[in-house]
């Protein structure tokens, strides 16, 4: 039973470490890892029907589904604020947003692992927020790079303000299951 355990609780440590990388390049790796726990949640009491405890439970779910939230919310307004704070129109952040995922996408083709995406939704975002203010405005190309700035600003600054939030979600995690798998006896 003891090899079960470190082999479930290694497999979802290696899952949910690759969601957590997943926040770095703009995925939505928070909610992912909600999900494996979820699966993980479902196939424990599919597999041991007669345990008595769950190994996260309802009220850990909402725990981690009100922190994804927040996460989500902060980076989205963080995005918004330091496009708006350069002067970008309603277009441009909508650009910025388009851009930056359409970035992280095609930022996977880049042959280095993770830094690709990254590279990939910031270069992204600053184009799609060029473009978008190009549309939007009488401005030329020199006069709307400073608002695909700040949207670029905001979108670091996003991505920053997500991060910690999607690791206290990870060490929760981490921490339930090595509890529920070790440390209780079952």
């Amino acid at each position: 039973m003891i090899a079960i355990s470190v082999l479930t609780f290694l497999i979802f440590l290696v899952l949910i470490s690759f969601c957590l990388f997943a926040v770095i390049i703009g995925l939505p790796g928070t909610w992912l890892m909600i999900l494996f726990a979820a699966l993980l949640e479902w196939t424990d009491s599919w597999l041991l029907p007669g345990a008595q405890n769950p190994v996260f439970g309802w009220k850990f779910f909402l725990i981690f589904v009100l922190l994804a939230g927040f996460g989500e919310a902060l980076e989205f307004f963080a995005g918004l604020l330091g496009a708006k704070k350069f002067g970008a129109s309603t277009q441009g952040m909508i650009g910025a947003l388009v851009g930056g995922l359409a970035g992280a996408v095609f930022g996977v083709g880049i042959p280095i692992p993770i830094i690709g995406s990254i590279i990939g939704a910031l270069v992204g975002t600053f184009a799609g927020a060029l473009i978008g203010e190009m549309a939007a405005t009488d401005l030329d190309a020199n006069q709307v790079v400073k608002p695909a700035t700040g949207a670029t600003l905001g979108k670091i600054l996003g991505i920053l303000s997500k991060f910690p939030i999607s690791f206290l979600v990870w060490m929760i995690l981490i921490s339930r299951l090595f509890y529920s798998a070790f440390m209780t006896g079952e």
